[in-house]
């Protein structure tokens, strides 16, 4: 098939058109993916991903032309559900369902103008697009949370292999001399997704059986944890003899590519292990031999096809389609274009009183401002922030922090603490929702646990305040944003966290009072603050 065949291919117009659907529609989230998502340590890998995939589809250009398109209803179902989705993102402020959306509008639109056949020969290709869009924070975190601190134990054990002392607390290594601040409070594990995708690409390349290819993707959990250990013990290592000019700079980059490219080749000899110990049956690699020569064999077939039927099968959109086909997407499209475009969603918070003029004597409990570092401020996306230890008469303390997110879109969320706290060393154990009697007869609903650390022990409560309700459930969080934010333009929402420490000679009954009286006094001025 040449050049001039495909300008003159009559579905060239509704490929562009199609084209400048999506752009309007998209173009808003990928700026975002590519300027703030792809440049964040954890998944600067993604840029890579579409240039991996380009070529993996086009490894299947033969075999894609081999098969004749087929136009079908049967893709607009999960298209509707890929515009359903789009509008939950945009009104709830979760950049990842617009992500998601994109890929499964693009893959029903291919569905539909392409066939299921069709379809399935680029399902290797498809499927892994979608690992160039970050997952939702609070998935993130849960996902690799404890793998980070395992990373930090095994980084101090072998710290202290070498000779060294060292104590860590969380994500902190003291290695006596100073404070070894290994990974952020919040931050992802660095090779756990790009390892994971390398495993998954050597399996598909070297064409494993399903549960090989699956084993070799799993041995990259806990090869990122040893690899990500050995990274934090050289770096506390190399601090302690040329400094953190050395262990923060240069060797900072050059470890985290040293060590992937001796992960990538752990991988690899785990998959020729696995090829010795479990070697293929005589008929599978027979089957392999013969798919190597498949598309040579093709190729024939594919040059002496029609020039129609070329256009047809590598364009992927039949010339001969009904218009009915196109029809229906393209409205849908270029409806969902101009709402986006015409309606006001610029949101309206309302104006409010900022933490600086926060009292510092709330009722018989004094305040002493506390702060936070710059980094933990830019990576928790605050808009406003407080935090104090109040101090009652008694000299018994309570500290009080309250987050403020003028809007939640475009990936700014709040961060609960059952993924932050423990990141400074304490063991976190939710206990479930506590009812926090008020003076007009009603209740604060808050979430409540208990963290240790050796033998000191805290209390904390913490809610959300969005829009005057009070939720304790990210999910809920996020069906109110959609709501409020098509119904008020608002997704402004404040976290509210109140610790108490548990005394040694104290009944923690008494701690317990104590946060419940701090909360019904600290409500009434921190309304001023959070509309």
């Amino acid at each position: 098939m040449n050049l001039s065949s495909l300008t003159k291919s009559p579905a060239l117009p509704i490929i562009w058109l199609y084209a400048a659907l999506l752009a309007g529609i998209y173009h808003f989230a990928f700026s975002w993916l590519i300027q703030h998502d792809w440049p964040r340590e954890d998944y600067n890998y993604a840029y890579l991903i579409p240039l991996v995939v380009l070529y993996l589809v086009w490894e299947k250009r033969r075999d894609l032309a081999a098969v004749p398109a087929s136009s079908t209803w049967k893709g607009i179902l999960p298209f509707i559900m890929g515009i359903l989705l789009f509008w939950a993102g945009q009104l709830g402020g979760e950049i990842f369902s617009v992500y998601l959306s994109s890929w499964l509008i693009v893959s029903s639109l291919l569905w539909v103008h392409w066939g299921w056949k069709k379809l399935r020969i680029i399902a290797f290709p498809l499927l892994l697009s979608l690992s160039m869009f970050p997952l939702p924070h609070f998935l993130n975190t849960k996902l690799t949370f404890g793998l980070k601190l395992m990373s930090s134990s095994l980084g101090v054990s072998l710290i202290r292999l070498s000779g060294k002392s060292a104590y860590q607390e969380g994500n902190i290594i003291d290695l006596g001399f100073t404070q070894l601040q290994v990974l952020d409070a919040c931050s992802g594990l660095r090779f756990f997704f790009p390892l994971i995708l390398m495993g998954i690409l050597l399996g598909y390349f070297y064409r494993l059986r399903l549960w090989k290819g699956a084993l070799l993707a799993l041995s990259a959990v806990p090869l990122s944890i040893f690899m990500n250990g050995i990274r934090i013990a050289l770096t506390g290592i190399i601090y302690r003899f040329w400094g953190a000019e050395a262990a923060e700079g240069f060797f900072h980059g050059f470890s985290g590519w040293l060590v992937f490219m001796g992960s990538f080749g752990v991988l690899i000899g785990a998959k020729k292990v696995l090829n010795w110990l479990f070697p293929e049956k005589p008929l599978f690699a027979k089957a392999i031999a013969q798919e190597g020569k498949a598309p040579a064999a093709a190729i024939p077939q594919a040059l002496s096809m029609p020039t129609a039927m070329q256009t047809n099968t590598e364009m992927g959109f039949a010339a001969t389609s009904k218009a009915k086909y196109h029809l229906l997407p393209m409205v849908l499209l270029g409806l969902t274009s101009i709402f986006l475009n015409t309606v006001d969603f610029h949101e309206k918070a309302p104006p409010r009183k900022t933490f600086a003029q926060f009292p510092l004597q709330v009722g018989n409990w004094t305040g002493t401002p506390q702060t936070l570092e710059q980094k933990f401020i830019k990576e928790l996306d605050l808009s406003d922030y407080i935090m104090m230890d109040f101090r009652d008469s008694a000299g018994r303390l309570v500290n009080f922090y309250a987050a403020y997110y003028q809007s939640q879109k475009m990936g700014e969320s709040i961060h609960s603490p059952e993924t932050c706290l423990p990141g400074s060393g304490w063991v976190f154990r939710p206990t479930g929702e506590v009812l926090v009697p008020l003076p007009d007869g009603k209740g604060l609903m808050a979430k409540r646990a208990v963290m240790e650390k050796g033998d000191s022990a805290q209390i904390v409560y913490f809610w959300v305040s969005a829009r005057g309700r009070i939720l304790t459930n990210v999910y809920e969080m996020k069906l109110f944003n959609m709501w409020d934010a098509l119904t008020q333009k608002r997704t402004d929402a404040a976290l509210v966290r109140i610790i108490t420490p548990i005394s040694e000679k104290e009944n923690p009954d008494r701690a317990e009072a104590r946060l419940q009286a701090f909360v019904r006094t600290i409500l009434p001025p921190l309304s001023e603050f959070i509309p």
